[in-house]
């Protein structure tokens, strides 16, 4: 079963294959620059930055910024350690690595293998990475979201932020299938599904711009600014959180505890910290 299932398809030449995933690359690229000017993230983003740097109360190393970048790329990036609920961390990590096994083997295959069935470790890693994803997502659209205290959706409400973990989930299902039916020699089936695969890769990286595929490109750099914020002594583009022994806010919240057991200080303050969000 760990073959190369791009080897097979004769009917198409190397060169047309790679030339659709450069395509894809392009349709990436594309939809990412258009969503930054057309939603003005990255304006808002770098006024943002500019604020803060105007009211920030000391200036940091080149050092100190290298330590914030290793430990916004060890916790925010590598570890997904912003996800409180252990369940949702995991997913997200099965979900996310199994996408970066996926997508570079899939171009190792290719560009480097694209007659040879064997192809060394990557086509295991290719089949490894789809089921780390078709996990990983399946196990948020179907345990994750429709969990009241997470996302409180049900499963079949389909929104357009949707689009991205749909479109992900229908390539590797389909890419699965389409090589365990090429293995055992149901031609047919096999090129069904093939056609499913290439329709919702297409779909995939075709609505960048609609879905939120390019939220994976701004969420690094974002929670980077955040450290950079902090460590800065700017204010945050965040409220103010008080503190609960101080007399003025006993004198507002009169029938808040001081202590509230494991619940953040904010909770009961009428103070949204976290606002739910898909993948």
């Amino acid at each position: 079963m760990f073959t190369n299932p791009f080897a097979e398809l004769s009917f198409i030449s190397p060169a047309v294959m790679q030339g659709y995933v450069v395509l894809m690359i392009l349709l990436v690229a594309g939809g990412t620059i258009l969503d930054m000017i057309v939603k003005k993230n990255a304006k808002y983003f770098f006024e943002n930055s500019r604020k803060a740097k105007a009211q920030a109360k000391r200036s940091l190393s080149a050092a100190e910024k290298g330590t914030l970048a290793a430990q916004t790329l060890a916790k925010e990036v590598l570890t997904s350690g912003e996800f409180a609920n252990p369940q949702r961390r995991l997913s997200h990590l099965f979900t996310m690595y199994g996408f970066i096994l996926f997508i570079l083997s899939t171009a190792i295959l290719i560009f480097g293998y694209p007659t040879s069935q064997s192809a060394g470790i990557f086509p295991l890693l290719w089949h490894l990475g789809a089921l780390m994803l078709c996990f990983g997502g399946y196990w948020f659209w179907f345990r994750i979201r429709v969990d009241v205290s997470a996302e409180g959706n049900p499963w079949y409400r389909v929104v357009r932020a949707d689009i991205f973990i749909l479109s992900l989930l229908a390539m590797a299902t389909s890419g699965l299938i389409w090589s365990i039916f090429q293995s055992i020699g149901l031609g047919g089936l096999s090129i069904l599904f093939f056609v499913l695969f290439i329709a919702a890769t297409t779909a995939l990286f075709g609505t960048v711009y609609w879905s939120k595929f390019a939220h994976m490109f701004f969420k690094p750099a974002a929670a980077f600014q955040k450290r950079v914020v902090h460590a800065e002594g700017s204010r945050e583009n965040l409220p103010e959180i008080p503190e609960l022994t101080d007399p003025a806010v006993k004198q507002m919240y009169p029938d808040i505890p001081e202590y509230m057991g494991d619940k953040p200080p904010y909770m009961g303050l009428g103070i949204n910290r976290e606002a739910p969000s898909h993948y």
